[in-house]
């Protein structure tokens, strides 16, 4: 009789069957979405993946689907990476989804514009916040594959163009279900080493599904929040992906961001020499300049014009001689008639004059002038005159009218 076993017992086991597959463990599976629906609360996606005869039910919990670069729609063909398993509980046989990709043109189409228009809405694209590249960069990041066309060009153009520059590769592979994440990191790692002036973010030419990796929002995510100004060169000029929008600058081709990235010295050289030239062409016009001037002084400074020139000067300073004698002797006797006036009004109002002419001076006992009337009798005083001094006493002071009624 066969062994009885409980149903926790059968599902455990089925369940151990099922992990210890290594080909169940890392699955890539194709489908169409079926039955569609994310927890509004918890964020977990959980739907079905069914093709013309069969479906299986898949989860695929929050931090893998917000990774997402589009969103999931009824009807959608995908390509999922997932691991096969059973839920023990249910006994249900479901896949658990880590990654998930648009399959197809039309599902590829429809999840790159809805990313871009989210990214858009967010303000990823906005041109105010695109950084300008540096003139003369000293060294260059490099995120591409080490093995690709695309790193051998960027090598050769920048070799020819500006052979100063050092180069940092920080190798990722390019294409498939690590690549995303590789190139995100690269982008984080060489904008926070503080090393390079600028990063460029390159691959060659390959098919739209080659190329699509470059869609994947954290690419994106990470390009944005890079510090230092970054360079998109992914495909050929006709390819397009989310990171051309939100890089500082869109190369069309790797080659052609190496020569955005760095300055060509052959222009320069060209620029130098026109520089030499308009230098060495001013200072000769400079020296023409200064002999024809050298010409015209030699001439204006020649014997016949000098001897000349002194002769005006000559019977100028004779004229303006003759003008400075006149204007001295007018000055002279201006000045001469001035102090003759002074000193005949200095005379006149001399007081020895007036003595002269038989007046007096009264002093008091002190040598002081006074007058007449301060005089009181018993008073000695002394009248000066011009040739002598009288010493007398006042006998008496009386009014003009007394005397006059005395007599």
């Amino acid at each position: 009789m066969a062994e009885v076993i409980s149903v926790s017992a059968l599902n455990r086991y089925v369940k151990t069957l099922l992990d210890a597959n290594d080909l169940l463990f890392d699955l890539a599976l194709r489908g169409e979405i079926a039955n569609f629906v994310q927890n509004a609360r918890s964020g977990h996606c959980y739907f079905s993946l069914r093709d013309k005869t069969a479906s299986v039910k898949a989860v695929m919990f929050r931090s893998d689907a917000r990774r997402l670069g589009f969103r999931p729609e009824e009807g959608m063909k995908v390509v999922v990476r997932c691991r096969v398993t059973l839920y023990e509980r249910d006994g249900a046989f479901q896949v658990y989804v880590n990654d998930m990709f648009p399959d197809g043109i039309g599902s590829a189409q429809l999840a790159f514009e809805q990313l871009k228009a989210k990214l858009d809405q967010e303000g990823l694209f906005a041109p105010e916040h695109k950084k300008p590249l540096p003139q003369f960069p000293r060294c260059i990041g490099l995120v591409t594959s080490k093995t690709g066309a695309a790193l051998q060009d960027i090598r050769n153009v920048i070799g020819r163009r500006w052979p100063a520059v050092k180069l940092l590769l920080c190798p990722v592979n390019v294409q498939g279900f690590e690549a995303a994440d590789e190139i995100a990191a690269a982008i984080e790692q060489l904008d926070k080493s503080g090393r390079v002036d600028e990063i460029i973010v390159a691959r060659g030419g390959g098919s739209r599904e080659d190329l699509w990796v470059f869609n994947a929002e954290r690419i994106a995510r990470a390009a944005y929040r890079c510090k230092t100004p970054l360079i998109s060169a992914i495909g050929h000029e006709i390819d397009f992906t989310i990171l051309d929008f939100v890089a500082d600058q869109r190369a069309p081709t790797p080659s052609a961001a190496a020569e955005l990235a760095v300055p060509d010295r052959a222009e320069y050289a060209r620029k130098l020499f026109i520089l030499e030239e308009n230098i060495h062409n001013s200072i000769q016009n400079k020296l023409e300049l200064c002999y024809n001037r050298l010409d015209e002084t030699a001439q204006a400074f020649s014997r016949p014009q000098m001897q000349g020139q002194l002769a005006q000067r000559q019977q100028q300073l004779k004229m303006l001689t003759g003008q400075l004698s006149a204007a001295a002797r007018a000055k002279q006797r201006s000045c001469a008639l001035q102090m003759n006036h002074a000193a005949s009004l200095a005379a006149s109002l001399n007081p020895y004059g007036v003595l002269a002419r038989g007046y007096a001076l009264v002093q008091d006992e002190k040598g002081r002038i006074c007058a007449p009337d301060a005089l009181r009798a018993g008073q000695s005083i002394t009248l000066c005159g011009a040739k002598s001094r009288i010493r007398c006493t006042v006998d008496a002071v009386e009014e003009p009218n007394e005397s006059t009624q005395k007599l």
